[in-house]
């Protein structure tokens, strides 16, 4: 079975973890401060700070951006329930909008249409890998006076207009969870221009304190540890190939896959592919799930992200009428891109693909 998704650790990794480990600092110490120093090569030089998860990531970025209970923040619901999750942890209300149907991602139009006295943030999440449409986002922001927070833990090097994600937001929180396109094992980044912002989040993670001893602001334990930043430093000087590879991956399977609806990019950005992600026409889940069986017949597996918007999820238990994002849930198939696939593997995707699609 060619998998959805697959984690590539090698040798350097290996020794990447063993220096730490011989070195006796294994908490937030030198090889974390390195790893955030080499990921603002990334971010435009903005100020970098490393968390334990993205979900902790999402979290203090919040907290550190001044969103308080009461405060709303518009989100998409089709996403990992960890966006909205992190909203309700910092306090504040999450607010859900529709997706684009072509991008996948949160609606400029529909966000907007969601503003109230109370919205404090909008959150557009790079979801897959496609960057949102940041511009328009920032252009909301300003109107309104309504800060724009990035949800890019699938977003690694995407891009607008030249600008990567990360690069947009009060803040930005990156994820680097096994399956994304680079990982540290486990941990997350959050992403700021603003120094003060940056600052606070050094203290949330740590217990409220820079200066041992002498807690500042009631804090938390979100420290990454030096072994993850080390083989997130090792990670990170290959995710600039791998990208590459993901890109010329999915250059491949949109010139020979038919019979199902290939991503789309929108023009002026580069797509990351965090997942390659197909729609089975019809509106139904059950033809998606047939497809998605035929697939996995021929060798070939493959993923829903999400089969639940987070609104109807039962930690939320909304009823909303979100007509985009219900067509998505019931159409979505992520396909194998990662970048160990060989060129074998492509061609028994295609074909897998192109059968499937057309014995429905």
């Amino acid at each position: 079975m060619i998998p959805a998704a697959k984690p590539i650790i090698g040798d350097d990794e290996r020794e990447a973890v063993d220096r730490v480990l011989r070195s006796g600092m294994l908490a937030q110490g030198p090889e974390v401060a390195a790893f955030e120093e080499e990921f603002s090569r990334f971010v435009g030089g903005r100020h970098c700070v490393a968390m334990n998860s993205g979900t902790s990531a999402l979290h203090l970025g919040f907290i550190a951006a001044g969103i308080k209970p009461g405060d709303e923040v518009i989100v998409p619901s089709f996403s990992f329930a960890a966006t909205a999750n992190s909203v309700v942890l910092a306090g504040g209300t999450p607010v859900f909008g529709d997706i684009d149907p072509k991008t996948f991602n949160l609606d400029p139009a529909h966000a907007e249409s969601l503003i109230t006295s109370r919205t404090k943030a909008i959150m557009p999440v790079h979801l897959y890998g496609h960057i949102a449409d940041m511009e328009k986002f920032e252009a909301i922001g300003k109107k309104h006076g309504v800060q724009i927070i990035e949800d890019a833990a699938q977003g690694h090097l995407a891009s607008m207009n030249g600008r990567n994600s990360g690069e947009f937001g009060t803040v930005a929180s990156f994820s680097f969870y096994p399956t994304k396109n680079m990982t540290a094992g486990e941990g997350g980044m959050v992403v700021t221009a603003d120094a003060e912002i940056a600052r606070m989040l050094r203290l949330l993670r740590n217990q409220g304190q820079e200066i041992r001893y002498k807690n500042e602001v009631v804090g938390f334990n979100t420290r990454m540890t030096d072994i993850h930043a080390a083989i997130g430093r090792v990670q990170l000087k290959k995710l600039e190939g791998w990208t590459k590879q993901r890109q010329d991956n999915a250059a491949y399977l949109n010139a020979h896959i038919q019979g199902v609806e290939t991503p789309y990019l929108q023009p002026g950005t580069t797509h990351s592919y965090h997942q390659y992600t197909v729609r089975v026409s019809g509106n139904d889940a059950a033809r998606r799930d047939a497809f998605m069986a035929k697939l996995a017949d021929l060798g070939v597996g493959s993923g829903v992200y999400y089969p639940t918007p987070i609104h109807r999820l039962p930690s939320f238990g909304l009823t909303l009428d979100l007509p985009e994002t219900e067509k998505m849930i019931n159409e979505c198939v992520s396909l194998p891109v990662h970048p160990s696939l060989t060129q074998a593997e492509l061609e028994t995707i295609v074909s897998a693909v192109n059968q499937a699609a057309a014995s429905l």
